[in-house]
């Protein structure tokens, strides 16, 4: 990750280009919709899980939330973040350096955490990936208030699967419409998007 972040990192400082939007423009829309639509108070604590970029908290503040944290364990992510956030001006953004499946003592009682690919990318670690999600999961429960939203984005899992990994301590509230495809006869989802609360 830090090789593509680095990569990102010095194209954005050449042509100023963000890099990767994880599942497009869309996916950001739809969280912020449902954010908007649940009359979520435009002070909550937002944690954004893996930021990437960055831009998805860009849009949550042009879209007027003020509390806004994103994490990502990449050095170079969050470089690149705080380039995004200086280009577009929001200086309230937090940004840090951490690993959520370790996360520090000071990154706890958020309102809502948002997860586009984080889980996913976890999922696929070739070294105890169940450990792994079983360390995220944990983690959630730390960092997320009782009652809090957990908005999560995936192309790894279905709806099923993500109540299974998320079933201790968590319920879910909706799932999101996502685009459908069609093939051999059969509709699907290439996306996943479910809102859980913590219990």
């Amino acid at each position: 990750w830090d090789a593509a972040y680095e990569r990102e990192l010095q194209t954005f400082q050449d042509i100023g280009d963000t890099g990767e939007i994880w599942f497009g423009e869309e996916s950001m829309v739809r969280i912020i919709r449902w954010l908007e639509k649940h009359k979520v108070p435009l002070d909550s604590s937002v944690l954004d899980i893996g930021t990437g970029n960055g831009v998805l908290l860009v849009e949550l503040a042009k879209s007027g939330y003020v509390n806004l944290t994103g994490i990502d364990y990449s050095p170079s992510a969050i470089q690149l973040s705080e380039k995004v956030r200086e280009k577009e001006g929001m200086s309230n953004i937090k940004l840090k350096v951490e690993d959520f499946l370790a996360p520090s003592a000071e990154l706890s009682g958020f309102d809502i955490c948002i997860d586009k690919g984080t889980f996913d990318a976890i999922s696929l670690d070739p070294s105890d990936a169940a450990g792994k999600r079983k360390l995220y999961v944990g983690s959630l429960g730390r960092v997320l208030k009782p009652e809090g939203f957990f908005l999560i984005t995936s192309c790894n899992w279905t709806k099923e699967e993500l109540l299974n990994e998320f079933r201790e301590g968590f319920e879910i509230l909706e799932e999101l419409p996502t685009p459908k495809f069609c093939f051999g006869g059969r509709i699907g989802n290439s996306v996943t998007a479910l809102v859980f609360q913590r219990k």
